[in-house]
């Protein structure tokens, strides 16, 4: 790219912001506004049509969340360069834009500082990652090249890491409907059973006789297992009523409840390194139920309970596109709260 004509599209909800980001561009002659767009949508359109040498996005967009108009972007723009500049300073967000092909990424609070230079590193292909954020591990990776969002694996191995660092596995599964949805539980399920470990599975009573149905279709002896403990089957209406008070997980109950369920099923895994596994849908039906803040901050407490007591936790969810675009703020926000994401393609 040529630092003579860089053209560019200017992505912000926010009117001021916008203003503050196109005249510090505008004190540069290289630089060449050809656009700009308040909402994800809109920039995902212009981005095709303009085809800007480099696009500085936010990330809390209406319409289309950033880092779903920036994957939608890189597949109708391939050569665009991205410039994620947002309030969002979570590792994880951070790791995912520049997953997603991203070059920089700048906190919105330090842009009157840094923007300028974030500007000239990426347009000379290097990354830049803002103040504050520097000292953590950031790579560049593309979806093709490292995806962190992808189908399910066909028999996930059981975790059997000890390094606290990377002992840590609580992730979410995204489906568009209860076929995917139950795919990805029963093989994450016979894994761990598999593997010695016990499994605590929080579930409506649908979507537990379904599970149960494909486990003894799939050879699997649920009969042993639940007698021997192993497998714990519990109903998500009634565990989120042991923690939630006035429509919020109550931090105190719940980690009071996670507690004794994680050690009653410990007392029953067996094997050379004896886990708990755990997957469910207590923060999917909250965010079902209209509760999405609920939703966010119970997978922040599951989170907690995930690297404190090293445990493997799924989290299934069935969206469909609209309410993923819609409400994409709260799905990044509960990206963001995982190890790892997947998307379960349907018919799986």
């Amino acid at each position: 790219m040529k630092t003579s004509s860089v053209r560019v599209l200017v992505v912000d909800d926010y009117e001021p912001f916008r203003r503050f980001v196109c005249s510090t561009l505008a004190n540069r002659p290289e630089f060449q506004i050809v656009g700009e767009a308040s909402d994800g949508l809109e920039a995902v359109r212009k981005a095709e049509e303009l085809q800007p040498d480099l696009i500085v996005l936010d990330i809390g967009l209406p319409s289309l969340g950033g880092l779903e108009a920036a994957r939608r972007i890189r597949s109708l723009s391939s050569e665009s360069k991205l410039l994620f500049l947002s309030q969002e300073s979570s590792t994880e967000i951070v790791q995912e834009a520049l997953r997603l092909g991203a070059l920089g990424y700048i906190v919105k609070t330090h842009a009157g500082l840094e923007l300028l230079a974030a500007l000239e590193a990426v347009c000379a292909g290097r990354q830049y990652v803002s103040g504050g954020l520097s000292g953590h591990d950031f790579t560049i990776a593309s979806e093709e090249n490292a995806p962190s969002e992808q189908s399910y694996p066909a028999s996930p191995a059981p975790h059997a890491q000890s390094n606290k660092e990377t002992s840590r596995r609580h992730e979410v599964q995204f489906s568009s409907d209860d076929g995917p949805f139950l795919a990805g539980f029963t093989r994450f399920i016979e894994a761990a059973l598999e593997a010695g470990n016990a499994v605590l599975v929080v579930a409506t009573e649908s979507h537990r006789k379904r599970l149960l149905q494909r486990l003894l279709t799939d050879g699997v002896d649920v009969a042993a297992a639940i007698e021997q403990g192993r497998y714990i089957p519990l109903d998500v209406v009634e565990t989120l009523s042991a923690f939630m008070v006035n429509g919020a997980p109550d931090r105190v109950r719940f980690l009071k409840v996670a507690s004794d369920l994680i050690a009653t099923a410990a007392k029953a895994a067996k094997g050379e390194r004896p886990r708990v596994s755990a997957c469910g849908e207590c923060a999917p039906l909250l965010w079902a139920q209209g509760k999405a803040e609920a939703a966010v901050q119970l997978e922040h407490l599951w989170d907690e309970i995930a690297e404190k007591y090293d445990v493997d936790i799924l989290c299934g969810y069935v969206l469909n596109n609209s309410q993923r675009e819609h409400e994409s703020h709260i799905y990044e926000r509960i990206c963001a709260e995982h190890s790892a994401t997947y998307s379960q393609p349907t018919g799986s």
